[in-house]
């Protein structure tokens, strides 16, 4: 709902800016603003981007997940889609995200919300780790589901079983009374 609103409201509150900022300074002023802004995000996210990759790659060499590398990077790719968007509120808000103080104190208020939401998840390897992961302290699956790996031992047409004309099937089922015997066999 949120996002809708943005979409409608954005365009329309730009256009009166735009109208505002121009009545002020006149059109050429204001297109030749438009685009130093534009021209100026591309060099910012050039020279902040290449310090975050730079950032990322000794994370990597520590062996450390780059993280707020990673945050970065994304926070930098949105300012320049700001910037380059025409308009001056957009690009308020992508000068914003130009600044490595505001970059940490927005990363801080999302890890935030997504821990008071339980929606933070770390995965190595595959396998998911930490508060609410299946290796988490009192962490045990629901009832009757058993972790556990198999293996087929359905006799083939051609294994050992198959010179043997009166061989059956396998005889290696658990005594009918046992918890562990299939439900429908029961």
């Amino acid at each position: 709902m949120y996002i809708l609103l943005a979409i409608i409201l954005l365009p329309i509150i730009e256009i009166a800016v735009f109208i505002k900022v121009g009545g002020l300074i006149g059109l050429w002023q204001t297109l030749a603003l438009i685009l130093l802004t534009a021209f100026g995000g591309i060099a910012l996210l050039r020279h902040q981007g290449f310090a975050v990759a730079q950032r990322a790659r000794e994370s990597l060499a520590r062996n450390e997940p780059p993280v707020a590398e990673v945050f970065d990077g994304f926070c930098l790719v949105a300012a320049g889609v700001l910037l380059l968007t025409p308009g001056f509120v957009t690009d308020v808000f992508g000068a914003l995200l130009f600044i490595p103080a505001f970059r940490r104190f927005l990363r801080g208020r999302m890890v935030g919300v997504l821990r008071k939401r339980g929606e933070m998840r770390v995965f190595v390897d595959g396998a998911e780790v930490g508060p609410g992961g299946p290796f988490s302290r009192g962490s045990r699956p629901p009832p009757g589901v058993i972790d556990a790996e198999f293996r087929d031992v359905t006799p083939d047409e051609s294994g050992p079983g198959a010179s043997n004309p009166g061989a059956g099937p396998t005889t290696d089922l658990p005594p009918p009374d046992s918890r562990w015997r299939p439900p429908h066999n029961r």
